[in-house]
This record gives structure tokens, sequence and C-alpha cells, in this order.
């Protein structure tokens, strides 16, 4: 079985995000999205809203799992006997942070394959830091994410302090 890790935070899970999942799985007989712990980030939200998140997106695509990690990403593909890691790329700026990860990787596991996706071109633009900032400015995210995940973003944001 050819699998595949998607790795990220996922602060929240963005329309960007969804569209590799979307063609990973063209690729992959099974794609784990792993939501990292990223406490360094400082997340919006916690981890188990995350992996809610994810998980309340993919539900109806059997060849994607979703769980959570922490340390290693090689580390992490070799516990799920990942061959590859999938790592979206949405502008040049991109490719030199995701390049230097991915040469680590191999240098780390030479047996798990980091394959770079770019996303539809009407979400290159997107991050997630840029959504989180629309959504806590009051801006209208539907368009970016899933409808739930705007929700969340409403709801946490609602209920922050002024």
């Amino acid at each position: 079985m050819r699998t595949a890790i998607y790795p990220g935070s996922f602060d929240p899970l963005t329309n960007g995000h969804l569209d590799i999942i979307q063609r990973a799985v063209k690729l992959f007989d099974r794609v784990i999205v792993a939501v990292a712990k990223s406490e360094s980030k400082n997340p919006l939200f916690t981890l188990e809203e995350r992996v809610q998140m994810v998980t309340r997106t993919i539900h109806h695509m059997p060849a994607v799992q979703v769980d959570s990690f922490d340390g290693l990403l090689v580390q992490y593909a070799e516990k799920r006997s990942a061959q590859a890691v999938i790592r979206g790329l949405r502008a040049v700026s991109d490719f030199e942070f995701e390049f230097q990860l991915a040469l680590m990787n191999r240098k780390l596991n030479e047996r798990v394959e980091t394959i770079f996706m770019m996303p539809k071109d009407a979400y290159t633009f997107l991050s997630s830091r840029i959504i989180k900032e629309i959504a806590h400015l009051g801006g209208d995210v539907s368009a970016f994410v899933p409808a739930h995940v705007r929700t969340a973003l409403h709801n946490k944001f609602s209920h922050a302090p002024a």
C-alpha cells in the first residue's frame, strides 16, 4: 500500500490544504494528514480542535486518515510505513525552506521521499496566517476555508478579549 504523510499545523485548515489532499489521494492508496503539535508556533486552535476540523473536512474520503504527531517527521513517517511526505508549495518563497527540510529529511531517512505539490492557482495566495488575520479583523473567509472552519474562526475571535 502506497502511503503518504501530509504534515502541517493546519491552524486552520484552508481550501489550499484541502486541494493538496484531494490531489494526493489520486497518487497514493492512503494519505495521512498529520497534524503537528506545533506548540512553538502558538497555534490559535488546540491540537484537538485542529484534528477535529481536519477530520470533519475529510470524513467523506475513505483513503484519508487524520492523526497528530510530535517530534521528527521522518520518524513518524517510518512508524506509519509511509513512503512519501507531501509538501505544498504556494510560491517561490516557500521553496527554499521546503527544499532545506526535504534534504534534511532525506539525510535522516533516505527511504522517505518528499513530493512537492502546488495548489490550484486560486489558492496560491492562501496561508493559515493570512486567514487568521482576515478573520480576526472581521473579514469574510468563507471562500478560503470549509464552512465549519469559518464558524470555528468566528467563534474563536468573537469570544476573544478586545
